[in-house]
């Protein structure tokens, strides 16, 4: 397959290029800062050489946007923004003058479109979707995307939850945290932790890719979620850690000012079932985080 990966030089992107690749695949990553042979200049913003490679492909894999691991300044509002809508509207132009277009065009959204759930569990056909800085970033995101339609295009929006691998990502800063012993709660503890294996996620998007019948909004995610305090719990024991140390909310909130992030990211709830993933038949290698856990540890 030839499978192009706009902004795939980061922890999802790099792991998904090595997947993809090891099967035999053709890979072209788009990116502002080209050094390999498959690397393509591109700014997310303007029509270039590199939509020439759209053509007759059989994948289109976005997954741009600024991390939304930092303070939420009005500056890096407008970042997270507009990486996001400029990126998937430059991508819809170009596949608009592609006369044989990508089969199948995977748009990076996030879990995080969901409210705060600690009973509720969010099923792409149940979900409850509400209104916040994040929440609405997610859903300009999925309505700039979905917007246009290209009857020869399939098109899904990878509402992905946190990633866990060893090369990047947030679970890299959970083990750092628990081996300094700070691998308690956050908050209460009772928010629940939505999460996937690397490896799962890779397979995921390949599944996605190759069944015709997948497509709108689909979770990315295991079948799994469990709360903080389990989830940390579960990784102090892998880890052979026996004490973590607990963080209140009012603690998280200095800290998050020092380390220029948001709580949110810690203190949401995440309860999210892969609905249709599952009834569709996929099969995850690391259903559970106890398995997840005994494979990266």
């Amino acid at each position: 397959m030839k499978i192009i990966i706009a902004a795939g030089t980061g922890f999802l992107g790099k792991n998904i290029e090595k997947y993809f690749t090891e099967k035999g695949n053709q890979v072209y990553i788009l990116t502002r800062n080209p050094k390999r042979k498959n690397e393509i200049l591109w700014d997310a913003k303007t029509l270039g050489e590199w939509k020439n490679l759209l053509g007759n492909s059989d994948a289109l894999i976005n997954l741009a946007g600024k991390s939304v691991d930092c303070r939420y300044t009005d500056k890096n509002k407008k970042e997270i923004y507009d990486s996001r809508i400029n990126s998937t509207k430059i991508l819809q132009q170009a596949v608009d003058n592609c006369i044989n277009k990508p089969k199948v065009w995977l748009n990076a959204s996030s879990a995080t479109i969901y409210v705060h759930s600690e009973t509720h569990l969010n099923r792409e056909a149940n979900g409850i979707i509400g209104d916040d800085f994040s929440m609405n970033i997610c859903k300009s995101w999925e309505k700039e995307f979905f917007k246009t339609e290209n009857e020869d295009i399939r098109k899904v929006a990878l509402r992905t939850s946190i990633v866990l691998g060893n090369n990047g990502g947030a679970f890299t800063k959970l083990k750092l945290i628990t081996k300094l012993g700070l691998g308690g709660k956050q908050g209460r503890g009772n928010q629940n932790v939505s999460w996937i294996h690397i490896n799962d996620f890779c397979k995921a998007v390949e599944y996605i890719v190759e069944n015709k019948n997948l497509s709108g909004e689909i979770n990315i995610t295991a079948p799994n979620p469990l709360p903080n305090e389990k989830f940390m719990r579960k990784l102090r024991k892998e880890m052979k850690i026996p004490l973590g140390l607990n963080a209140a909310a009012w603690q998280l909130e200095i800290a998050s000012i020092l380390l220029k992030t948001e709580t949110e990211l810690l203190l949401k709830s995440r309860n999210i079932y892969p609905e249709k993933l599952m009834n569709n038949g996929f099969k995850f290698t690391y259903p559970n985080v106890e398995t997840a856990f005994k494979d990266l540890v």
